[in-house]
């Protein structure tokens, strides 16, 4: 009961951060639309084309402010991430989700209400940016961090597969909600969701569980070993995995734990000497680099290439999102059965790439291929991505060279998604500096990063390759493959 209760209030959670990180990428379109579209200018003293923007939105530039609104949210979530896992080891995660969910909601909320107050300085929105930026950061390593204490490694995959299509409900929700206000006051379409992400941190206070022994479960086994070989999944509540020592988790929880037992959260430097992390991080990066861009760009490209209405071109994005929970589900699910997290990306990553090119020639011509190219370049490119940032973390972070110390999920999970956010802000600004010469740059630029996630994985998938191997030729009866 506690595990599911864990998973759905961290799903709820992630899902309201989404939610409110949406708006901006479909009220651009409103921001600086097509005018000679909606009549005559009204304005008598004016003969600007650009009269139904809003300032400073309404110049020949505009393009180059929504790359620095992008980047004003994503460098400081980048900056911010790397510290965010240091102090989640460190704080109660109930108090860290919480309290950043309710500030995230309150500067979600202050940029809408710059359409209410009439203020038109670009300031006023890169700083709620910045701070919006900063404040999201404590959501990912928490909620990777609850989940990591609540589930062992047997099924992981497909668990946070499923779980992780909180990311792209909430992308869903979030353009949804945004777009219903969009075109009459798209103030509210920013406080609606900051409204809601506020509420659901208020429930998290109250009702998440951080670890099984605050309630009297054992946790769960994080890797196997011989002695537990066949019980992989090692999650019950009545038996926890063997220690070091050999006795089990619920042996020691017979006996109160002592200050000096506690484990010290591992270090920034500790966590980078974990295998696999400095490779998975990178691949991140470029993985991330392309989902964003989608995230950001992908209305607008919609609008100026098939050109639908703002609110038209926001419901046909969500499908990328559709994409996006069934490819994070199958990419659990495949890396589960196969062992292989690295290969699993690999491959995907490798499909990813002319899909991608395949969209941007012909994904326009018509409703039903728009739809269908939509959801397999949705899947190939957060499938990588919502593996990487869940199953994956939580493996490394509960990596069996730390012997048995739980007090790495959360700086092992913010460096890999903090280093995948220096990609996170990459892509939208190279787009708003790409765009300008054609969407086809913006796409070859796409196809470079997804091609060069897949180059920095190339150590891990020899190894899991070579793992394969001697496994296969064991089972022969072979000495080395």
């Amino acid at each position: 009961r506690y595990r599911g209760l864990t998973l759905v209030l961290t799903f709820l959670c992630y899902t309201s951060y989404h939610l409110s990180r949406k708006p901006i990428s479909i009220v651009k379109s409103q921001l600086h639309p097509n005018c000679s579209a909606l009549g005559p200018n009204p304005r008598n003293n004016s003969n600007s084309s650009a009269w139904c923007s809003w300032a400073p939105f309404d110049g020949d530039n505009y393009k180059e402010l929504f790359g620095a609104l992008d980047n004003a949210f994503l460098v400081a979530y980048a900056i911010g991430m790397f510290i965010s896992g240091i102090f989640g080891e460190r704080l109660p995660l109930r108090y860290y989700l919480s309290g950043g969910m309710l500030l995230s909601g309150l500067f979600t909320a202050l940029f809408g209400l710059g359409y209410f107050w009439n203020i038109h300085v670009l300031w006023y929105f890169i700083v709620m940016q910045v701070c919006n930026g900063l404040v999201q950061t404590t959501g990912w390593p928490a909620v990777v961090a609850c989940i990591g204490n609540w589930f062992g490694k047997g099924k992981r995959g497909l668990i946070m597969g499923i779980w992780n299509s909180h990311t792209s409900v909430g992308n869903i929700l979030g353009s949804l909600i945004a777009g219903v206000w969009v075109s009459s006051a798209w103030g509210l379409s920013f406080i609606v969701p900051g409204v809601i992400i506020a509420a659901v941190g208020v429930l998290c206070f109250f009702f998440l569980v951080e670890y099984p022994e605050d309630v009297g479960c054992s946790p769960p086994l994080h890797h196997v070993t011989t002695t537990t070989a066949k019980d992989p999944e090692g999650v019950t509540s009545n038996e926890g995995p063997l220690s070091n020592s050999g006795r089990s988790s619920s042996d020691r929880s017979d006996s109160p734990k002592e200050p000096g037992e506690e484990p010290e959260a591992i270090s920034f430097l500790g966590a980078l000497r974990i295998p696999g992390v400095v490779e998975f991080s990178l691949c991140l990066l470029f993985a991330k680099l392309v989902s964003y861009t989608f995230l950001y760009w992908l209305p607008l490209y919609i609008v100026n290439v098939a050109h639908f209405g703002a609110k038209k071109a926001g419901d046909l994005s969500t499908l990328f999102d559709v994409g996006g929970i069934l490819g994070g589900i199958f990419a659990g699910l495949v890396s589960d059965y196969t062992g292989g997290r690295a290969t699993t990306c690999c491959v995907m990553l490798v499909i990813a790439a002319p899909m991608l090119f395949l969209y941007n020639h012909i994904g326009q011509n018509g409703i039903g291929t728009s739809i269908a190219m939509l959801i397999v370049c949705g899947a190939l490119v957060n499938g990588p991505y919502a593996l990487i940032t869940t199953a994956v973390s939580a493996d490394l972070g509960t990596h069996e060279s730390l012997k048995g110390n739980a007090k790495a999920l959360s700086t092992v999970t913010a460096i890999i998604d903090g280093t995948g956010s220096i990609g996170a802000a990459l892509g939208p600004l190279l787009a708003g500096i790409i765009s300008p010469t054609g969407w086809n740059n913006v796409f070859y630029m796409l196809i470079a990063a997804d091609v060069s996630a897949c180059l920095l994985l190339a150590r891990v998938v020899v190894k899991e390759v070579r793992g394969w191997c001697g496994s296969m030729a064991r089972k022969r009866g072979y000495v080395r493959c």
